[in-house]
C-alpha cells in the first residue's frame, strides 16, 4: 500500500450551526471513520468543532484558526498558511470555493451553480463574488466534484469544466429510522432548508392556506434561515393570509428538535426549482414522511417516484399536501416509495469517490 497522505479539509461548515454543506462533510467523516481511512486528516476551522468530531476513530488533528467571520478574506489569506503549516498533501474544499494560492492540490466540491443559473436570487455583490471565485477555484482545482448528474451538466455549462472531468459524489441517504403511522401524526406540514427565492416560500404559504381550509387543525412549520432576495417576510405573508396561529417559522433548530418535528409531521414540502441534490426530503423519508417537490430535472433524477412531484402552482401543491394529510392509503404508498429511494444513496459511495479523488490529486496534482 502507498504511503498514507495528509488530507486537509476546509471544515468551516462544521462549526456553529451546520446546515447542508456541514452535514455533507459530517457524513463523509463518519463514513471514513467506519471504513478505516488509511490517511491522516487535518480539519481546519475558524471556531471550535462539535465535540463528536474529536471522538471519531480517525488519525485526526483539528487546527482552529480563529476568526469572527470565516468568509472569503479568511479563506484566501488565512487558510493557505494553515494548510501550509499542516503539511497537507491535498486539500478538500467542500463549499464551492477554495484558496486560489493553495500550497497543495485541491479537490473542490461545487454542489450547484444557482448563482449562475438564477443570479436575480442573489444580491449583486454576493452573486458577483460567488460567480468569479467559483469559476476561478474550479479552473485551478485538481478535481471538481458535485452531487448529481444535473449539477455536473450545469458545471460544464457555466464553469467550462469538461463534463468527463466532473466527478459525482451524491450525498448519502440517512438510514431508515421510521416513525408513527400517519393516523398517529399531527396534521403537520414541515419544510426544512434555508429560505432562498428559488424555494418559493410564498407559493407554499398560499398552498397551505388552501390546505388549512380543508384540513382541521393543519399546521405548517418552516425551518431555515432567511436568505431570500428580494427579501420576503414569511410571517408577514402568514398574517396577510390570516394564518399566523397556524404557521411557525424557526430560522434554526437543534438536531434533537428537528428529529421531533420529523416524527410529528405527516407531510414534507420542499418547493425548490433549482437544487444540486436536496437532502432534507431524504431526512423526512427516513422518518416515514413523504415529500411534495417541484417537478424538476434534479427531483426526477434523485427522487424519482419516491416523492410526489408537482408544478409550481399553489392549487397543485395544496392538492398533493391535502392528500397526504387526509388519505392514509396515499400516505402509506408515498412513504413506502420514499423509503425505497433511500437505498440508492450511501455515504460509502460518497466517501469512496472523494477518497479516490483526493489520492489522485495528491499523487498526480491533477
Amino acid at each position: 500500500m502507498a504511503e498514507p497522505l495528509t488530507l486537509a479539509i476546509d471544515a468551516r461548515e462544521l462549526a456553529g450551526q451546520p446546515t447542508g454543506v456541514g452535514r455533507y462533510v459530517a457524513g463523509v467523516l463518519r463514513d471514513w471513520a467506519e471504513t478505516g481511512l488509511p490517511h491522516r486528516l487535518r480539519l481546519i476551522l475558524h471556531a471550535p468543532p462539535p465535540a463528536w468530531i474529536l471522538q471519531l476513530p480517525l488519525d485526526l488533528e483539528v487546527d482552529v484558526v480563529p476568526a469572527e467571520i470565516a468568509g472569503t478574506w479568511w479563506e484566501q489569506t488565512t487558510l493557505p498558511d494553515a494548510i501550509r503549516r499542516s503539511g497537507a498533501d491535498v486539500l478538500l474544499a467542500p463549499a464551492y470555493t477554495a484558496p486560489l494560492r493553495s500550497p497543495c492540490p485541491t479537490v473542490l466540491i461545487v454542489h450547484d451553480v444557482s448563482f449562475f443559473a438564477q443570479p436575480a436570487g442573489f444580491r449583486w455583490r454576493e452573486g458577483l463574488r460567488r460567480r468569479w471565485l467559483t469559476r476561478a477555484s474550479a479552473a485551478r482545482a485538481a478535481s471538481v466534484v458535485t452531487v448529481s448528474a444535473f449539477s455536473a451538466d450545469e458545471i460544464t455549462r457555466y464553469l467550462g469544466v469538461p463534463r468527463t472531468a466532473v466527478r459525482i459524489a451524491p450525498q448519502g441517504a440517512p438510514a431508515w429510522i421510521g416513525g408513527p403511522p400517519a393516523h398517529e401524526r399531527d396534521p403537520l406540514v414541515l419544510s426544512v432548508g434555508t429560505l432562498f427565492t428559488r424555494r418559493h416560500v410564498p407559493t407554499l404559504l398560499e398552498a397551505f392556506a388552501q390546505v388549512a381550509a380543508r384540513v382541521p387543525g393543519a399546521r405548517l412549520v418552516l425551518v431555515g434561515g432567511n436568505k431570500t432576495h428580494p427579501p420576503i417576510d414569511p410571517m408577514g405573508i402568514a398574517a396577510t393570509l390570516g394564518l399566523t396561529a397556524a404557521i411557525t417559522w424557526r430560522p434554526y433548530v437543534s438536531d434533537e428538535e428537528l428529529d421531533l418535528l420529523y416524527r410529528k409531521a405527516r407531510a414534507f414540502a420542499f418547493l425548490s426549482d433549482y437544487e444540486g441534490f436536496a437532502m432534507t426530503p431524504m431526512e423526512a423519508a427516513a422518518r416515514g414522511v413523504p415529500s411534495v417537490l417541484l417537478d424538476t430535472p434534479v427531483a426526477r433524477e434523485v427522487y424519482g417516484d419516491g416523492a410526489i412531484r408537482v408544478p409550481c402552482s399553489a392549487p397543485a401543491v395544496a392538492s398533493a399536501l391535502t392528500s397526504l394529510l387526509t388519505d392514509p392509503v396515499a400516505h402509506a404508498a408515498a412513504a413506502a416509495a420514499a423509503r425505497e429511494g433511500l437505498t440508492r444513496y450511501t455515504w460509502r459511495q460518497t466517501g469512496d469517490v472523494l477518497r479516490i479523488a483526493l489520492e489522485e490529486a495528491a499523487r498526480t496534482g491533477r
